[in-house]
């Protein structure tokens, strides 16, 4: 079993994949920006922003809790949507989740999760992706979801375990649980090769 760690997210999703995988952890919001360098290769993107919330909760934790907390491991994490090559963020409105689930209707699109853990001087990080299938969804059933839904804290604007998911996704190829927002048995097998190294 691995030890707790420092969670820095306040994201309910991977809260809840943790607890599913029984690590104890506390939560630390991280307050980190979440822009990225222009030109900065896709698959770098997530685990260049997850590496920015690890580094945002170390020095909370240095500044203001006084050491309480200097030797748990922080998990940071962030995901991205890719479709025709561009990254989809979270839809700031009504109007812009409808676009964002009108172009994922019937494609298929990259789902790709940066994972960063920090421990005193060691640094893990990787990323995981997987593929998602959309069938082909009617705008009736895009804004019935949006608005009993409210995806908007959400990248792609959807999120897997909701109704969209069960009735509009034809197949995913790869972690379900990297889709939700964490690869957790990536992240529990770093954590197990951190705290035995």
């Amino acid at each position: 079993m691995t030890k707790d760690i420092i969670l820095a997210s306040q994201s309910p999703r991977r809260i809840q994949l943790l607890e599913w995988a029984e690590i104890p952890f506390e939560v630390i919001i991280s307050g980190a920006d979440e822009n990225f360098p222009a030109g900065m290769d896709i698959e770098q993107v997530p685990i260049f922003i997850a590496d920015q919330k690890a580094l945002a909760v170390k020095e909370k934790v240095r500044n203001a809790f006084h050491g309480q907390y200097a030797h748990k491991a922080i998990l940071a994490a962030d995901t991205i949507v890719v479709v025709d090559n561009k990254i989809i963020g979270k839809p700031i409105h009504r109007e812009e989740a409808i676009e964002i689930l009108s172009t994922l209707s019937g494609k298929t699109h990259l789902v790709i999760t940066g994972v960063v853990i920090l421990k005193d001087d060691k640094k893990i990080s990787f990323s995981d992706t997987t593929k998602v299938e959309f069938h082909p969804i009617t705008q009736e059933q895009i804004e019935f979801y949006i608005d009993k839904y409210k995806p908007f804290d959400k990248a792609g604007a959807y999120a897997i375990q909701e109704w969209i998911g069960v009735v509009g996704i034809k197949r995913i190829e790869g972690d379900f649980y990297n889709v939700v927002g964490l690869p957790i048995s990536k992240v529990v097998k770093a954590l197990e090769n951190l705290y035995t190294a």
